[in-house]
């Protein structure tokens, strides 16, 4: 988004604590409410090859209503 633009350093360094930081945790998902978050996430994973995904929260949201 704008933010990733306009500051691409600090945007990628807060991608990088992040995905680092979740990775850590063991978990599967990084989830998020906003799109431009989560399509800078996937960028950075996919770049680098990781074993996590972003997913919108309401992506989560659906599948718990849908069983």
């Amino acid at each position: 988004g704008t933010f990733s633009a306009k500051f691409t350093a600090i945007s990628t360094a807060m991608t990088e604590q992040k995905v680092e930081h979740a990775l850590k945790t063991g978990a599967e998902y990084i989830v998020s409410t906003e799109s431009s978050c989560i399509m800078n996430l996937e960028g950075y994973i996919l770049k680098n090859n990781l074993p996590i995904k972003p997913i919108h929260i309401a992506d989560i949201l659906a599948a718990g209503w849908e069983g």
